[in-house]
């Protein structure tokens, strides 16, 4: 199956092709690879050294490298659903992430699904408007480096269907119930010692029949609705926000004019009239617009088809029955999307809006992460820690967990336990600064107060100053930049700027007051700041 006629050649990205026939797309729907249920109490008389839970995109990646690395031996993966996932998030693929999919030999899973190259970010505040490009390649390779946008279910079966094609993946349909293992005085599990499995769907009578499983090590990778987590983490999560989905249709760029820019401030972005051709200021670009009551995300799935997040902060989402989520929604996007600056975009978002039979929803938390204490079992991807989905880091991270992680098995220096805490310590540094920028970065642009509307204001500044003020921030979004001590200094220099702003009665955001006023402002801002991003340090930070 591929959507590859649906895409121009106009941007082919040479290291993670989006074009072209992918090796394994005999497999994409197949279903002859896919063992059911009723088939376990057979496949059981195998010996099974590796369970992953979930065939998502971090557990089917792990599968497949656990797979390549380790080809006498044989994994599991159990997926209660083999059919192609729909999802509103988990849709960018950040350059990192593209590196971590190429270090695995999954470098080529975007052929053939209609992917497109997306090279950085449009921002647009309050009438201007910047661009973040992604970092520059290294020395001696021409230009810069590119993520990639899609339709998140199509990369998951590609994903899948690589794991079909290793002979030592067993991919059954079926549910994993529970972990078995033993447990202490206070009722915590302490040791994993095999998964308990059930039929893809329950009866709802409690007789349906279950296997139990015995591997020599369990992989948790049951994303962020992980039903085991709390095994791990038991502490309690609150949503930060929510974000609102739908789906833009229009006809593919004819062009590439406005695909790339220099970092910082720019001018010439399209600004088509017309609803129909594609209205994004910079196609193949993610695009951030933060005049609205949250941030609102665009970014293409598609030559023809453009995803559309926008942010509602807070716990409490607008009920839809009443039409409350609606109105707020149209308010949001208009007041991003000014009809005079954006025509074409803000009259495809209204009628698109207007038309949709019902808008999607997710919630948006962050979850970190805890040391994976437990022997017998590792937990990873969304399953171990979750970040606000705002800068599209998840996949990013997750795959990195699953390189790491599957380097150091290889290697097999010294005990699990060993190996488990080494890891952990490797995967921090991406994990921090992605994580933490992303609770961070929304804190800011959704800007629920004046003195984080004036963070805002000066972030957006000090993005559009160019050089290193645009590309280091680039880094950490990217995933490409994994240092923590460079992103404490530039989120402070931030700080610093708005309280300059402030005191000098220059900010737009935050006006009024006699010099005073506007000092002790400037520096209740800067801890509104400190408050921002250290807690968030902090539990990245735990053991």
């Amino acid at each position: 199956m591929t959507w590859s006629e649906n895409s121009t050649q106009l941007d082919e990205n040479l290291d993670w092709p989006t074009h072209g026939h992918y090796e394994h797309a005999h497999l994409y729907a197949s279903r002859e690879k896919v063992h059911t249920f009723a088939s376990l109490p057979q496949l059981l008389t195998r010996q099974l050294d590796y369970a992953v839970i979930g065939a998502g995109p971090i557990g089917a990646a792990l599968a497949y490298k656990l797979a390549l690395d380790h080809p006498q031996r044989t994994i599991l993966l159990v997926e209660k659903n083999w059919n192609e996932p729909d999802r509103i998030v988990g849709e960018l693929m950040q350059p990192s992430g593209c590196q971590a999919l190429e270090e695995l030999g999954l470098g080529n899973v975007f052929s053939g699904i209609g992917a497109v190259p997306a090279h950085g970010y449009f921002i647009s505040y309050r009438g201007k408007q910047l661009y973040v490009p992604y970092m520059d390649r290294p020395s001696g390779k021409e230009g810069r480096y590119k993520g990639v946008s899609f339709h998140h279910g199509r990369l998951v079966m590609n994903l899948r269907a690589a794991c079909k094609a290793m002979n030592n993946i067993v991919c059954v349909e079926a549910s994993v119930t529970e972990l078995l293992g033993e447990h202490d005085k206070a009722g915590e599990l302490r040791y994993v010692k095999g998964v308990k499995i059930g039929p893809a769907k329950s009866s709802g009578n409690g007789n349906d029949p279950e296997h139990d499983v015995f591997p020599q090590l369990t992989f948790v990778c049951d994303g962020i609705t992980s039903q085991f987590r709390k095994e791990l983490n038991p502490t309690k999560i609150e949503l930060i926000s929510h974000f609102c989905g739908f789906v833009l249709e229009h006809e593919p760029i004819p062009s590439g004019e406005h695909f790339s820019g220099p970092a910082g401030t720019i001018q010439s972005v399209a600004t088509p009239e017309s609803s129909l051709t594609n209205p994004l200021p910079m196609p193949h670009n993610g695009h951030v617009f933060l005049d609205g009551v949250g941030p609102l995300l665009l970014y293409q799935m598609s030559e023809r088809e453009t995803r559309v997040l926008a942010d509602i902060p807070g716990g409490e989402l607008p009920s839809e029955a009443s039409g409350q989520l609606r109105r707020v929604l149209g308010e949001s996007l208009s007041k991003a999307v000014p009809k005079h600056v954006y025509p074409g975009l803000n009259r495809l978002l209204m009628d698109t809006l207007a038309q949709s039979k019902r808008i999607r929803c997710i919630g948006c938390k962050f979850i970190p992460a805890t040391s994976n204490r437990i022997d017998g079992a590792v937990w990873i991807g969304d399953a171990l820690n979750v970040r606000h989905p705002l800068t599209g880091g998840g996949m990013t991270i997750g795959l990195w967990d699953v390189v790491i992680l599957t380097k150091l098995l290889k290697e097999n220096k010294g005990s699990m336990k060993q190996i488990k805490a080494q890891w952990y310590w490797e995967r921090r540094p991406r994990a921090l600064v992605v994580n933490t920028l992303s609770v961070a970065l929304h804190s800011l642009f959704a800007a629920e107060t004046k003195e984080l509307g004036l963070l805002r204001e000066a972030c957006f500044i000090y993005l559009a100053r160019g050089s290193h003020y645009t590309m280091h921030p680039s880094g950490f979004l990217s995933g490409l930049l994994p240092n923590p001590l460079l992103l404490i200094y530039h989120f402070f220099s931030v700080a610093l700027l708005a309280v300059e702003l402030r005191i000098s009665g220059k900010s737009t955001a935050y006006q009024g007051g006699n010099l005073l006023l506007r000092v002790l402002s400037a520096f209740y801002t800067l801890f509104v700041a400190a408050s921002v991003i250290l807690p968030f340090l902090w539990k990245e930070l735990q053991p």
